[in-house]
């Protein structure tokens, strides 16, 4: 016992008259150290059984991003409901536009309040049904949405329904997985707890202050310590997997003799779009698909700007172009880059002949006006390249791409007939998953168009180009199964995350 009480550090002796407390919580406010300080001596007392520590984990169901927002604001069928009981019948366009909700949230609430038979709908216009009563009556889904946090397992039959109709609606709830702390303090803990030998002078280590002010610290006794005790993992810093991927990347991409490209993100839409043949009224361009920033952009000088014009209203190189008048106006908008392929329009632009051969890659992020879920993102990564070469063949374009994936680590290519706006021809490029079984896409390549090659570099050349996902190569490889993880910051994650080690 004597050993015992000797071997016990500070933060141990400070924690032990407050094991009985219900919460760990509780024990931080009142030994006056923080959690991982608790946790650490709970940690130690239970490899010396003085304590039995366990975690028990447990599913609870706690309000998401718009849950938070509806639970200040009313659910989007309650803020409809109250509007409905100011005018009783209301046009659906009145209806949507009055009560300020999305489109989505117009949608969803009308199809639970005619669920509920609380309104009709009939020719065009919403009849509310509802008494008033039940107007003011809160809905199961909105006590439940109060009651939060709870334990799943806790939950009522009613509550259960609730939670299931909520589920299916975008992040009003979500079930996150917490630890609950259980200490139980043993035989021989209660002996240490009790015991008058305790004592809180010993000494941990030799430090300058001890060594100036302890005139006779050799007669004083040191702590004990158990060196087989196991001791707390350390882990020492490192990069992104991210970014470690993207570093992976580049290199491959130097070594095979390839300079990089870099650009700003946001850009103007003759960059982005007009430069790289994409008509104006093409549906890629719309808000749907773009992020559009209010202010203008500057276009290059008059050389270019005439020949990209030229190439969509007549044609250049034997093209007929899109037969309509280019507006300059709507090629200054200033989007959020949709592909890295404008790093290689930008760059093309800026050759010339004495310059060829050239070869040029880039690794960045872009972004499209996509509903973020598991396999969707509204900015991922992107690598591209190009080869400007006159005596460069389709050959040569496959022989790049299969030693580049081949040195990512996939080792069977396959590369099948496909249509791109800017490549003719093109192809789609799979590679092979042994695990899987199963052939992934992982993106397209071609040859530049004469439209694009010809407004901007002033000849017709052979540019071999590709535009490829970058982060299916990263989910892949680190067993990634959900999309949205690449952004999350999960420490624990990180710090298990391996070192990119693909050849």
């Amino acid at each position: 016992m004597k050993k015992l009480l000797e071997s016990l550090s500070l933060i141990e002796k400070k924690v032990l008259p407050f094991l009985e407390e219900k919460s760990i919580s509780e024990i931080c406010k009142k030994s006056n150290l923080d959690k991982v300080t608790v946790l650490r001596a709970l940690e130690y007392l239970n490899n010396k059984k003085i304590i039995n520590f366990e975690t028990e984990k447990k599913r609870v169901i706690d309000v998401g991003v718009n849950g938070a927002l509806y639970r200040k604001k009313w659910l989007p069928e309650r803020r409809l409901l109250f509007l409905l009981d100011e005018r009783r019948i209301i046009s659906l366009n009145d209806a949507q536009k009055q009560s300020s909700l999305s489109s989505d949230e117009f949608k969803v609430s009308l199809g639970v309040l005619k669920a509920k038979a609380l309104i009709e709908i009939k020719n065009g216009k919403i009849v509310l049904s509802a008494s008033r009563e039940e107007i003011s009556k809160k809905s199961m889904e909105e006590l439940f949405l109060e009651s939060l946090p709870i334990d799943e397992d806790t939950l009522t039959p009613e509550q259960a329904f609730s939670f299931k109709l909520l589920q299916k609606r975008k992040e009003i709830v979500q079930v996150e997985e917490r630890k609950k702390f259980l200490i139980k303090i043993t035989p021989l803990g209660k002996e240490v707890m009790n015991s008058k030998e305790l004592t809180y002078d010993l000494i941990e280590q030799i430090t300058p202050k001890i060594l100036k002010k302890e005139q006779n610290w050799k007669s004083k006794k040191f702590r004990r310590y158990d060196v087989t005790l196991p001791v707390p993992k350390i882990n020492g810093g490192k990069r992104h997997f991210v970014n470690s991927s993207i570093d992976y990347a580049r290199k491959v991409w130097t070594e095979m003799g390839f300079v990089e490209m870099e650009g700003e993100i946001i850009q103007p839409s003759f960059w982005v779009f007009d430069a790289l043949f994409t008509a104006q009224d093409h549906p890629v361009r719309e808000m749907q698909d773009t992020f559009f920033v209010s202010e203008k952009g500057k276009l290059p000088d008059k050389k270019i700007l005439d020949s990209v014009k030229l190439a969509h209203e007549k044609g250049v190189g034997g093209s007929r172009g899109w037969n309509y008048k280019w507006d300059e106006e709507e090629a200054k908008k200033m989007v959020l880059r949709t592909h890295t392929t404008v790093l290689s329009a930008k760059t093309l632009s800026n050759l010339k002949k004495e310059d060829f051969p050239k070869k040029y890659f880039a690794v960045g992020k872009v972004f499209r006006n996509e509903t973020v879920d598991w396999s969707h993102g509204f900015e991922f990564y992107q690598t591209e390249g190009i080869v400007v070469d006159p005596d460069l063949n389709f050959g040569n374009l496959l022989g790049y791409l299969k030693e580049f994936y081949k040195k990512m680590g996939f080792s069977k290519v396959r590369f099948s007939p496909a249509y791109f706006p800017y490549t003719e021809p093109s192809v789609e490029v799979n590679v092979w998953h042994p695990e899987r079984k199963v052939w992934l896409e992982l993106g397209g390549a071609g040859i530049f168009r004469p439209e694009i090659t010809i407004p901007l570099l002033g000849l017709d050349v052979p540019v071999l180009a590709w535009g490829l996902g970058f982060d299916r190569i990263i989910t892949d490889y680190y067993k990634i199964n959900d999309l949205r993880e690449l952004y999350k910051n999960d420490i624990t994650k990180l710090r298990k995350a391996k070192a990119w080690m693909k050849v």
